[in-house]
């Protein structure tokens, strides 16, 4: 039976907290609170974010699968306490209210464009939308980045670095570096929108600010790429092994995104194939490809459903956030009639913020795929088997 890395979370944006449950993680990886809190603190930063990023200091607390610093092979637990939770005990107690009180128990009955409240009101047979913004709500992706963490830890021990960087806000676009910073990560957390280019991280500033005058929300576009991968993770035998198919899938299940490009992407449908396919050379020097190289990397890091062994590469676009200060046109659902949406406390711009979900969910995908290679019920197991994968790679054709 393959090993999978399996991933779940609970909780609502304003109840007691997060959690994340992670199964799959091989005993022996050195594991700490502070390798979750530094990601669950990266996520929070970026010019654009709301006052719940001032109320909130994300730490996440693992309670369980953890012994003495190392993994022990078991799921592992974090839970992630929500801070404005004290503002909210009313609203969100799990106990049936002792008085109706709309205004107490912040029912919302003005559901947002472009949010899930209405279409969820519907399917779940809801008349309050807040039993639906309250899960669809971003918060969620504190657990998915908390979860991340625990992944990158496990792909850092085979030199497999997972980072991104902002290439997009509304119409402001960024010429990145070519090649990328070999300290990707350093270089865009020192940005406060995660750009690489200063020219466009000024304007991509003042978009913002204008958007935050104008009491509206930006989009953008955000770059995953993950380098050290070795040739030949998910599969082409099945649709469902197909690792751009669980990247592209698991990137885009992230809240607001809307597309999902890997390597060239579109672009590659506008040209010839001689533009496109990157040819191979003989490169004794790369063990984790089987001693071949590409000349370029418009796929991506990935052909066939597998990767090559060049960097995986990952574009994500987000829309504008549905939460307004100048909300749109909506319907007062008690009474059909029409009215103003709901206005819910959130950010200006979360695309910096979102690039490091999007790192999370990169990360979990390609430790799945790096479990279901090598398994391993211990680290040491896992390193035994990837190092042969390793030496059989330079004795292939």
């Amino acid at each position: 039976m393959l090993k999978h890395l399996r991933i779940t979370t609970a909780g609502e944006s304003h109840g007691p907290a997060i959690v994340a449950i992670i199964e799959g993680i091989p005993a022996g990886l050195s594991l700490s609170p502070m390798d979750v809190a530094r990601e669950l603190a990266r996520r929070q930063g970026g010019h654009g974010r709301g006052g719940r990023m001032k109320i909130e200091k994300d730490a996440g607390e693992i309670f369980a699968g953890v012994r003495l610093g190392e993994t022990i092979g078991a799921p592992i637990a974090i839970r992630i306490p929500n801070r404005d939770f004290r503002n909210w005990e009313s609203a969100m107690a799990v106990e049936a209210p002792d008085v109706e009180d709309d205004e107490l128990l912040r029912r919302v009955y003005l559901p947002r464009p472009g949010h899930a409240d209405l279409v969820g009101m519907l399917k779940y047979d809801r008349t309050d939308a807040r039993d639906i913004l309250e899960r669809a709500s971003a918060r969620e992706t504190a657990a998915r980045v908390a979860a991340g963490a625990v992944a990158k830890k496990l792909l850092e021990n085979f030199e497999i670095r997972v980072e991104s960087h902002v290439v997009g806000i509304g119409p402001i676009i960024a010429q990145s570096p070519a090649p990328l910073p070999a300290d990707l990560q350093g270089v865009a957390d020192a940005s406060p929108v995660r750009c690489l280019d200063p020219s466009a991280e000024m304007k991509m500033v003042e978009e913002i600010d204008e958007a935050r005058r104008a009491g509206d929300s930006l989009g953008g576009v955000f770059e995953v790429v993950v380098r050290g991968v070795p040739v030949g993770l998910g599969g082409h035998v099945s649709w469902e092994s197909r690792l751009g198919g669980r990247l592209g899938g698991a990137l885009m299940s992230i809240h607001a995104m809307k597309g999902v490009e890997i390597g060239m992407g579109f672009e590659a449908a506008r040209v010839r194939g001689s533009d496109v396919h990157d040819e191979i050379e003989y490169d004794p020097t790369r063990p984790e490809t089987g001693g071949y190289r590409r000349r370029r990397n418009n796929a991506g890091g990935m052909e066939g459903g597998m990767t090559t062994g060049e960097p995986v590469v990952a574009r994500v676009a987000m829309k504008p956030l549905s939460s307004l200060r100048r909300p749109l046109d909506s319907v007062d659902t008690r009474s059909r009639e029409p009215a103003k949406a709901i206005r819910e406390r959130s950010d200006v711009c979360a695309v910096p913020a979102a690039s490091i979900v999007g790192e999370a969910m990169a990360a979990l995908v390609l430790a799945d795929a790096w479990l279901e290679k090598f398994g391993g019920d211990s680290l040491t197991d896992m390193r035994s088997n990837v190092e042969s994968y390793l030496a059989r790679l330079m004795r292939s054709p």
